[in-house]
């Protein structure tokens, strides 16, 4: 059997940038272990599956570990390669996927997401959270993940986790967040129990991010930086109940996956 493989760099302005997403269009679902395998041989944050149903794709995401309900910058990079490589050709883009229907619009400003907003709830701090941070946040906030809000960008940058401790956690990650200088906030986001000790660019963590900094600092639209080494980019707006998260993708590779599944 042979598949194509694309691998992007989403929220990504040039090469080296943003977060590398493997997609792999199918024209048929393969054995969920066969999905799992190829994203673990991968060995990126993510990879993305789907397939044709209608006038929709059915879309899934793998990390090296686990299928997982939402991701953000391959969405972002599936839809780059639909638009540029594929001949899709109407403006909008409808996925269905684990967190519902969700849609990537082409626009002069990037691809744009539409995705559910998770506001994040206050919580008491916990003492392995300051223990695998390094650090210890002003207010931690409950979501699917644990959301760290520390007062400065400085302090956000200078984190040096213990991934270990991290894992022990009962909640997939951890996203620290500070007010940025240049941008409205910033954030690193942690995922050791998916193998992914710091996600270059996250899109799901910007679902929880966006409802909470947009209330904090009064306003809909926001600018936001993911301060990991790689580095990335977003354009923010909550619109009621979604998020709407714009960003580029370029493309790094074309290739071809050669695999023999019985």
């Amino acid at each position: 059997m042979e598949l194509k493989l694309f691998q992007v760099d989403a929220f990504a302005d040039r090469l080296f940038e943003g977060n590398p997403a493997a997609v792999v269009p199918l024209e048929a679902w393969l054995p969920d272990g066969v999905m799992q395998a190829i994203a673990m041989e991968n060995n990126l944050s993510e990879t993305a599956f789907f397939v044709r149903e209608g006038e929709a794709y059915q879309l899934r995401w793998f990390t090296p570990e686990a299928e997982v309900d939402l991701c953000g910058h391959a969405t972002l990079a599936s839809a780059h390669v639909l638009f540029e490589h594929l001949g899709y050709s109407e403006p909008v883009i409808r996925f269905l996927s684990r967190s519902g229907e969700l849609t990537v619009e082409k626009g002069e400003q990037g691809l744009t997401l539409d995705f559910p907003a998770i506001k994040p709830e206050p919580m008491e701090m916990l003492p392995e959270i300051v223990e695998g941070l390094g650090a210890e946040p002003v207010a931690l906030l409950g979501a699917p993940d644990y959301v760290a809000v520390f007062e400065s960008e400085e302090q956000v940058r200078g984190l040096e986790p213990d991934f270990a401790v991290l894992k022990r956690l009962d909640r997939r990650g951890v996203l620290a967040t500070a007010p940025g200088k240049a941008f409205d906030f910033v954030s690193r986001c942690f995922f050791p129990k998916l193998q992914v000790d710091e996600d270059p660019v996250t899109g799901s963590a910007h679902c929880k991010l966006v409802p909470y900094w947009a209330e904090r600092l009064g306003k809909t639209e926001l600018i936001a930086r993911q301060a990991s080494k790689r580095g990335g980019t977003l354009l923010c707006e909550l619109a009621g109940d979604r998020v709407r998260l714009t960003g580029r993708a370029v493309e790094y590779l074309r290739g071809t996956i050669w695999g023999d599944w019985d």
